[in-house]
């Protein structure tokens, strides 16, 4: 009997180069933007040259829209890096979203209510404090659950998002301004209470140097302490965890109210860093768009902020064009939705290699 081998065989990578791995992710992205391009001149008929040139406009074309694009680049790596102990640990937050949301609300209300009885830089401080405890909150519930009952935090997290967007609904009901309007408008325009006083001349700087310290925190306490060695133990196999000695309920408990309270005040540097209003869109799908932030870098954080930066520079060029071109938001997003599948894509040869049956002669 002749059995033949199958013409393409499968086989798990045992291990692949820092180099060899992001000469694949850069293939995948060269790839995708001839696929962009084809798309475009089939959908638009326009020069895709001319589409790429208004995307780098969009992102970086003025001081402004660079300093925008920095503004969300480094929102979206602070949600990602409050999601690497929980992932670390192979507990799935989907519940960032969420988090942010309570996180803006707690920010809301303390420039709403305090604004007046506090001087800024106290207010300041005061507002990021109860942003974290208000995203640690909403994570420790989830948490809690996990740890004793087993319940599917998955489920539980995405459920919470919606129920955070009920809360923030409820407060806007007390807060609207003006009255009957159904939003919440500038928070303290005339004062700018609770607001980020510029640095070197500029409104955004501070949002960079708070994501900064916070990134290079995780990063020190995911590797070089033991709390970070036992996350690392318990995602691998919370059975060998308990054999080792490892609380797995209160290490369960503990991640996720930090992941909850670095998500929390992602909500604050959205409220008192850019936005200053409150609604049910200020998290804007970056608790999910995180998620792809976090895996396609291996919880590296300087991935993390490599990969963030080119997400929202294509996120944020795509808003250009869309004007420019007279295109609608659903081309951009067309666009943006091919460069994912393309990344995203590309895990797969970075971890798995393909092999190809060689003909051979028979004597």
């Amino acid at each position: 009997m002749n059995n033949k081998e199958p013409f393409v065989r499968m086989s798990k990578r045992d291990g692949i180069s820092f180099g060899k791995a992001w000469e694949i992710r850069l293939g995948a992205v060269i790839l995708s933007l001839i696929v962009c391009a084809l798309v475009i001149v089939l959908i638009t008929g326009q020069n895709p040259i001319d589409v790429y040139k208004g995307i780098v406009d969009g992102a970086v074309g003025t001081n402004r829209r660079a300093w925008v694009t920095i503004r969300e680049t480094v929102v979206l790596l602070l949600v990602a890096i409050g999601l690497t102990p929980a992932f670390k640990m192979k507990f799935w937050n989907i519940g960032a979203e969420g988090q942010i949301l309570m996180g803006g609300v707690a920010a809301a209300a303390f420039m709403i209510y305090f604004s007046e009885s506090m001087p800024n830089w106290l207010l300041l401080i005061v507002t990021f404090v109860a942003s974290a405890i208000a995203g640690l909150l909403w994570g420790l519930l989830p948490a809690i659950f996990k740890a004793y009952f087993n319940t599917n935090e998955t489920l539980f997290t995405l459920m919470l998002n919606y129920v955070a967007m009920q809360i923030v609904t409820f407060c806007i009901v007390f807060w609207e301004n003006p009255t009957g309007s159904n939003t919440v408008g500038i928070i303290n325009s005339a004062t700018q209470k609770g607001w980020f006083p510029s640095i070197f001349g500029n409104a955004y700087v501070l949002n960079v140097i708070l994501v900064a310290l916070v990134t290079i925190g995780v990063y020190i306490y995911m590797k070089y302490t033991k709390q970070g060695y036992e996350i690392s133990v318990v995602g691998e196999s919370q059975n060998t965890a308990r054999y080792a000695g490892i609380d797995v309920k209160r290490v369960i408990i503990r991640t996720m109210m930090i992941s909850g309270a670095i998500c929390g005040f992602a909500g604050a540097l959205i409220v008192n860093g850019s936005s200053h209003t409150i609604s049910t869109s200020i998290a804007g799908g970056r608790g999910f768009t995180a998620i792809i932030v976090a895996w396609m870098s291996k919880f590296n954080p300087v991935a993390m902020v490599i990969v963030s930066l080119f997400l929202v520079f294509m996120q944020q060029g795509s808003i250009q064009i869309a004007s420019q071109f007279g295109l609608n938001e659903n081309a951009s997003d067309i666009i943006t939705g091919i460069l994912l599948f393309f990344l995203i894509g590309c895990e797969f040869f970075v971890n798995y290699k393909l092999e190809f049956r060689k003909n051979k002669k028979e004597d």
